[in-house]
């Protein structure tokens, strides 16, 4: 029998703890470790930070689902690795710190054959002094987050209806920021919901991004054909802000957020002020706080992360410069290369470089998109992982491990711009591959066949029904191994 242990309960780890079960039966053991209690579906935090959904209808509890599927669930912060064990075992091991209220506090160690890392990020807040829901921003990375962010937008609409002008700001807090297309889709959302309430004409909305060109959205933009004519997601992006008057900040760093100010400096060099009533501006992220210890007890963190405190994993990690680049750096097991039989996937592998070109201001200020990890290609990883232990443990040092490099991944995105069954919109992308490939399509990277893109009121029906869908199959229902991840 194997154990293998699951840090992290988001869209990859808590797809890797479905299919282990699945594949691997009662005759392993399947773990999963997270400070968590509830699941929740991220890409629907949009509507709840517009106060279209509640919390409720984007979480639900893990524990329930984990007991029927017959995994085991430890509600706990996993603050070191232990991957040749220590004097006292050989095994390797999870050392965690208790969330539960039954356990609070408590700290224990958890033996492990293998181990997925799949803890997400950490929110870093702290990179811009004055960001977030404890500064002087509110988010939309979690559903409490969300749910405060709904509330100050409240507030500003109504302020709005008594015949006040606002500044409302939505976009990304730090010039290495990903995720930024859920900064598009807020955007959007709020332009759409004062809209709706009447008072669009009093409301300044800008949008503030690390893109150096709007419809980067960190994968350095796509270009696809739409009714016989080849366009990119540049040209369509900036079609539809002109069309819902929204003004874009570009290449842009926030240096810090003080009380209704943004001081933020541009990619050549200049710096400013905006002014604003409401702002939504995500945060950077980086890995969590996870040690890695050898058996003689000496910290190996550096060999095991990287400096952003994501884990390293079969990438090509030299720091080749931009011109360098090819599809072939990034990983495709996912598997530790020091340790083999630890995996890290979905936003908790260190990508080995940006996807977007890099960029620095004269003052020496990185401003570029770190590659998005999350959503569709998360899931994708948590189950490749899985596939490839369920070798190792049948066929040992001969398994066929299974690969699925972004650089020979497809996603599809469908990035809301308003909520409503008549009114509603939303961008519906697919690309193919998500690290584009220029030796394999030399014209643009990516697929011009699988590359698409379109917006209107069917692609709002498309994600509505898709949170429905993903939700299902989050709860492990008859049959929710044959949706796609």
């Amino acid at each position: 029998m194997a154990r293998i242990i699951i840090l992290g309960a988001g869209v990859a780890g808590h797809t890797a703890a479905l299919h282990a079960k699945r594949m691997l039966g009662n005759e392993n053991e399947i773990i999963v470790i997270s400070p968590n209690s509830k699941y929740n579906w991220i890409p629907s935090n949009i509507w709840v930070g517009v106060g279209r959904m509640s919390a409720e209808q984007v979480t639900f509890p893990l524990k329930p689902v984990y007991e029927k599927k017959g995994i085991i669930f430890h509600q706990a912060f996993a603050q070191e690795i232990h991957p040749e064990g220590d004097s006292k075992t050989r095994s390797g091991y999870v050392q965690v710190t208790y969330t539960d209220p039954s356990h609070n506090a408590e700290v224990a160690k958890i033996e492990y054959d293998f181990l997925v890392n799949a803890t997400g990020p950490k929110l870093n807040f702290s990179a811009t002094p004055g960001l977030g829901p404890d500064g002087h921003t509110v988010s939309v990375c979690t559903y409490d987050h969300a749910e405060q962010a709904a509330k100050s937008l409240a507030n500003v609409i109504s302020v709005m209806k008594s015949g006040k002008r606002q500044a409302i700001v939505v976009g990304v807090g730090h010039g290495t920021c990903t995720c930024e297309g859920a900064a598009f889709e807020y955007a959007f959302n709020v332009e759409h919901e004062v809209r709706l309430a009447g008072v669009r004409d009093l409301a300044e909305i800008t949008y503030i991004t690390n893109e150096y060109e709007l419809g980067d959205f960190g994968v350095g933009g796509l270009i696809f054909s739409q009714q016989g004519f080849q366009t990119s997601s540049k040209m369509w992006t900036e079609s539809l802000f002109r069309e819902r008057g929204i003004r874009a900040i570009l290449g842009a760093h926030v240096e810090k957020v003080e009380p209704n100010e943004i001081h933020y400096e541009l990619v050549d060099g200049t710096k400013d002020i905006l002014k604003f009533d409401f702002a939504m501006l995500l945060p950077p992220f980086r890995g969590v706080d996870l040690k890695a210890i050898d058996k003689n007890g000496v910290d190996i963190s550096d060999q095991i992360f990287a400096s952003s405190g994501f884990m390293k994993v079969d990438a090509d990690y030299s720091g080749k410069p931009y011109e360098e680049w090819t599809a072939s750096d990034w990983p495709k097991t996912y598997r530790n290369s020091i340790y083999p039989n630890i995996f890290a996937v979905g936003i908790a592998f260190a990508p080995p470089h940006q996807i977007s070109k890099p960029r620095k201001s004269p003052n020496g200020t990185l401003i570029a998109p770190s590659p998005p990890r999350t959503g569709m290609p998360s899931g994708i990883m948590g189950k490749t992982a899985i596939m490839s232990i369920r070798e190792l443990i049948k066929n040992g040092a001969n398994a066929h491990v299974s690969s699925a490099s972004m650089s020979d991944m497809g996603a599809a995105c469908v990035a809301s711009a308003g909520s409503g069954l008549r009114r509603g919109s939303a961008a519906s992308m697919t690309m193919y591959p998500v690290v584009p490939d220029h030796i394999k399509y030399p014209n643009t990277g990516r697929s011009e066949a699988e590359t698409f893109g379109e917006i209107g009121l069917a692609g709002h029906w498309i994600k509505l029904l898709l949170h429905y869908l993903f939700i299902y199959k989050a709860k492990g229902r008859f049959g929710w191994f044959m949706i796609p991840e």
